[in-house]
Parts: C-alpha cells; structure tokens; sequence
C-alpha cells in the first residue's frame, strides 16, 4: 500500500495537473521570482536573518535543479549551497551532527541543505551504514535539536519533494543516455532505486519522528521540474517576510583619462576561437 504522499499523484505518478508548464512560461516566472529572491537576498544582509533550507528526497527528485533555479542569480556569499560528502572515519566517531553544526547559517546568510543531517533518517538507515539504535536515537533527538536551532534565531524550512515511481524511473534511465548526467548515477544510486519500498517507509518514520510545529516538513510534488522549482521559490518567499532595502540610484561614472598609456606589444596567448 502507497504512502499518502505517493497516493497524493494520479495514476501513474503524477500529480494531476493540465498538462507540463512550458519552458517559455517557466522562464518567464522564474525570472519574476529571481528579482523577488534578490530582494530577499538584500534584506537578509540588511537585517542580519539567519536562515536554514534543508532539501530531502529520493534520487532523482529533483533538488540539485531546485537548488540551482534558486541560486542562479544571487551572490554565492549570501546563499551558500552545503553538500556534504561522506563522512571521514573521523567524524564517524564524533558526535553525529557536529559535522552539520559548523555549517549553520552566520548572520545575514541562507544556507542551503543539499541533503543534511536527514541522511541518518534515509540513505544511512535504507543502506545500512548506520544501526536501528542510532537511527532510534537521531529520531528522538533531532527535533529537540532542530528547536534549538529555531531558538537560536534560524529560520528553518525543510523541503522534501517527492517523485513518483515512474517518473523517477524515466529521469534515472535518461542518465544512462546522458553523457552530461551519466556521473550522478553510482552503483548506490542504483541500489537505492531498487529499495524504492525500503525509503518510503524510512520517509514515513521520518514525517512521524520530526514533523514539528516548529521545523515541519513541506511536500513538493515534484514530478513536473519546473512547477516544483517554481512552487519551492514562491513558498520560501512566502515563509521569509522582507521589504525592499533602500537604494541609492546607480549611475556609472566618468572614466579616468589615458594619461598617456598605450596598449602594449605583448604576445598574449590567446585562447583560439572555435566558435
């Protein structure tokens, strides 16, 4: 029996919708929501907001091109994409969410989870790298962990977006095929495919354990890419409320004269122009 997060899509997956947003129409609103997220961006720095996106979901469920759409046109200072790779034998025997601790955001910054601590409730425990009792014990103590967090003055918004079954199978076959995608495809990807049941019960665990009114998780049907990356901007932008900095009006100045110098003889090694 399906999830009421997988049962939420039509038949075969997905969500009903009147058809597929078109890329003419997506870029035409993602370019609205670029300037809104430049606002936001300003505001943040001007109040000193210290804001924390976390992005969970199954392979291919599109959180590297939502992050992407959000941070296409804001400065990398502001928003700071946080991937982690997979822990050193070191820090496997620290403290678990040490590693995710110095990452939190410093004021004036939103820093973006591409996956986070929530690795523990998901790939960790559906491929065995962690025991029943660690999981156990991330899960009764993470949303005590996450009100600390909120306490400390960080606004928090998990964001889990959810693909279906066929669609996740239509995206991770397309990799195959794709020479610009073949990397994102490892042998544990595979394997995670395969436990498709496996994660949506560690899923369910995880809403039950963690879904707080202080951290709650937000669904994203994300079976169409673009309406979700759409729908994800226009919440976070919702979430955060911010006003417009004031601005002084730009104007480019004068240039400074020559004053004698001259474009000098130097034998540049130019890149050749094959295009």
């Amino acid at each position: 029996m399906r999830s009421r997060v997988e049962t939420a899509h039509d038949g075969d997956g997905r969500k009903a919708k009147p058809g597929r947003l078109s890329r003419k129409d997506y870029e035409k609103h993602l370019a609205k929501l670029h300037v809104e997220l430049v606002k936001l961006q300003e505001w943040v720095k001007h109040k000193g907001l210290k804001v924390c996106l976390v992005f969970e979901g199954r392979d291919g469920a599109g959180k590297g091109g939502t992050i992407k759409a959000i941070t296409e046109r804001v400065s990398q200072r502001v928003f700071r994409v946080v991937a982690l790779p997979a822990p050193t034998e070191r820090e496997k025997s620290e403290l678990y969410v040490k590693r995710y601790m110095s990452h939190t955001p410093a004021a004036g910054e939103i820093v973006i989870w591409d996956r986070s601590w929530y690795n523990r409730a998901g790939v960790e425990r559906v491929m065995g790298f962690c025991s029943e009792e660690e999981v156990k014990r991330f899960l009764e103590l993470t949303p005590h962990f996450e009100k600390i967090i909120v306490e400390e003055g960080v606004l928090l918004l998990k964001y889990w977006l959810e693909v279906g079954m066929e669609e996740q199978t239509r995206r991770l076959e397309a990799r195959i095929h794709d020479g610009r995608k073949i990397w994102k495809l490892s042998p544990m990807d595979l394997e995670s495919y395969r436990r498709w049941f496996d994660y949506s019960r560690a899923r369910d665990e995880m809403f039950h354990a963690t879904d707080t009114p202080w951290a709650p998780w937000y669904v994203v049907h994300s079976n169409d890419k673009r309406r979700a990356r759409l729908n994800v901007i226009t919440h976070i932008l919702s979430m955060i409320p911010f006003k417009d900095v004031p601005r002084y009006k730009i104007r480019l100045p004068k240039r400074q004269k020559p004053h004698g110098y001259r474009e000098p003889d130097y034998p540049y090694k130019f890149v050749p122009e094959e295009f």
